[in-house]
């Protein structure tokens, strides 16, 4: 299972991500988007994005019960 978190630097809400994600013992790439054009047009108002396998699972607000639940289907 591979895990993509698309973020930003200073971003509070990023930062939440990443601290669920640690506490749910979840390993993850993280990925910039304002190294990439592209990622920033299509996720700067949306930030942090979570992406399983390619599907994106949680956006914005991230809730560790959803991103338990969704890591658990994968």
């Amino acid at each position: 299972m591979k895990v993509v978190v698309y973020s930003k630097q200073n971003c509070c809400l990023c930062d939440e991500a990443k601290a669920i994600l640690r506490e749910l013992q979840v390993e993850w790439e993280e990925v910039d988007i304002y190294k990439d054009e592209q990622l920033l047009e299509q996720y700067h108002l949306i930030i942090p994005v979570i992406e399983v396998d390619g599907e994106m699972i949680a956006y914005g607000r991230i809730h560790k019960d959803v991103i338990r639940k969704r890591l658990q289907q994968k």
